[in-house]
């Protein structure tokens, strides 16, 4: 086995920071999902920001906005692996993309419970 050597220091640190931007590209490109829900955080992020009553309300108001991208990212990475595997279907296959999909329902879930808490509590 091979081990994969990106350098150290700062050489290390912009090789992460390539891949990064390139997931995100991608993840722009490819993935309607990230998309849409990069359009809706762009409206919502700063109503968090202005909503918040005090630092920590404007953290988790705007923090659990970033967990639905982190999910998603995540999950639309699930789903390139399967399809990478192969195109028929398999019972392991749908179920890891349905608990992809699950995890990106429950991060939308936590934030709409977060922001109505926060707002209307």
């Amino acid at each position: 086995m091979t081990t994969k050597h990106n350098g150290m220091g700062p050489k290390r640190i912009l090789k992460a920071y390539s891949c990064s931007m390139q997931g995100l590209k991608a993840a722009l490109r490819y993935e309607a999902a990230f998309s849409e829900e990069l359009l809706l955080i762009a409206v919502l992020l700063p109503i968090g920001l202005w909503a918040g009553d005090n630092g920590t309300e404007r953290a988790v108001l705007t923090g659990c906005l970033f967990l639905i991208l982190i999910t998603e990212l995540l999950n639309s990475a699930i789903e390139a692996v399967v399809d990478r595997i192969g195109p028929e279907h398999h019972e392991l296959s749908g179920r890891a993309k349905d608990l992809g999909s699950a995890a990106v329902f429950l991060a939308l879930l936590n934030g709409a419970v977060v922001w109505l808490l926060i707002l209307c509590g």
